[in-house]
């Protein structure tokens, strides 16, 4: 996956909006955000998982419709929701880690997703566990119209029993997730992660038809977001070592 030259320009603005914002440790900082550049850039994909071909060839062996709409029922708790899947956390000891394997299996990483992933609000798990994961809508937590602000959406997860999730929640499901159907796009609900150049991120795990990515989203509190977009929560289990997980295991 070679750079492209707006990626070059995006480690331009992130080096000098890091000098500009912090005077003391910004060459750290630099070196950071050009290393995970470089591993997005040049790691092999011997083993590459998540080109259209793959994922095509999976959906095909498993018969995997694509995603169609739904109708929506309202939600009145999280109780109303049944598990969608469960994921390992903390199986990387650092960033640069993660996302070599990401690169390693071909799953595309937007600038904004590597900016926020390159925080240090991002952060991950130093215990191996297990997490169950959780699906809804916007409009199945109740909300009519066309959009609703990420605060409001956010407020009406938690009150209804949802927890935001982990931010290293979004790159553990990409990699564990292969199967995803065509033209799905999952807000992970999280915490947004301020960039250097000071944007409010959230992130996405998606299929758009050219394979699977991992990208960043505008995550400021007041923005609308569409009714129908799905987003993904947490739902609590008991610490599990994740060495007995299956990571191919259905969720």
């Amino acid at each position: 996956m070679a750079a492209t030259s707006g990626e070059t320009d995006h480690v331009a603005r992130e080096v000098s909006a890091a000098n500009s914002h912090c005077s003391v440790g910004w060459k750290v900082v630099a070196r950071l955000v050009l290393c995970i550049m470089c591993v997005l850039a040049s790691a092999k994909h011997a083993h590459a998982q998540c080109s259209a071909r793959d994922v095509l060839q999976r959906q095909l062996t498993h018969k995997i419709m694509p995603t169609v709409p739904r109708q929506w029922s309202t939600v009145t708790s999280v109780s109303d929701v049944a598990r969608w899947k469960t994921i390992a956390i903390g199986t990387f000891p650092d960033v640069i880690t993660l996302l070599a394997a990401l690169s390693a299996s071909g799953c595309g990483v937007g600038d904004s997703a590597a900016a926020a992933i390159a925080r240090p609000a991002f952060t991950l798990s130093g215990v191996r566990t297990v997490v169950a994961l959780l699906t809804v809508s916007a409009a199945e937590l109740g909300f009519k119209g066309e959009t609703a602000s990420l605060r409001q959406i956010y407020e009406r997860a938690q009150q209804l029993g949802f927890e935001l999730a982990p931010p290293e929640i979004a790159p553990q499901l990409r990699l564990q997730y292969l199967d995803q159907p065509v033209g799905e796009f999952l807000v992970v609900g999280m915490k947004p992660i301020r960039t250097w150049t000071g944007e409010e991120v959230i992130l996405t795990v998606a299929n758009g038809g050219a394979g699977l990515i991992l990208i960043g989203q505008d995550g400021r509190a007041d923005l609308g977001i569409p009714v129908g977009s799905r987003f993904v929560f947490v739902r609590s289990l008991p610490t599990t070592p994740a060495a007995s997980f299956d990571r191919d295991a259905p969720g």
